[in-house]
């Protein structure tokens, strides 16, 4: 069974930095790319980043680009999404997911091209 379990949400200043954590079973990220979501209340789901271990590639929205690292820990099976330089407008619930694909797409990172998903953690970043 396919389990992805998100954490290290919190409340944090603008300008402050926080680390979350998606802990993944049942599958191996050999064969599916992990990303990240988030959804701010009455907007769209949105795709932040992906990471695909066995090509070797990362993509970032333009929105976290240089502020949000992606990386993964194949032997813990976590991935990790580290943001930095935090601002209000980053605040959502952030979500990670499975790929139906080994691959990260160059274009976006596409709901659809996603199966499994966590159940969220809340991050609130306040001016």
């Amino acid at each position: 069974e396919v389990q992805l379990v998100e954490s290290g949400g919190g409340l944090v200043q603008a300008g402050g930095s926080l680390r979350l954590s998606c802990a993944a079973s049942g599958f191996t990220f050999d064969d599916n790319a992990i990303g990240w979501f988030r959804q701010a209340p009455g907007k769209e789901r949105e795709g932040v980043s992906c990471i695909s271990s066995s090509v070797g590639s990362t993509y970032y929205a333009d929105s976290v680009k240089g502020r949000f690292t992606i990386s993964s820990d194949n032997a813990k099976n976590t991935v990790y999404l580290q943001m930095n330089s935090l601002k209000p407008e980053d605040t959502a619930v952030y979500y990670c997911a499975a790929s139906h694909y080994y691959y990260c797409s160059a274009y976006g990172v596409f709901r659809s091209d996603f199966g499994s998903w966590g159940q969220g953690t809340q991050v609130t970043v306040s001016s």
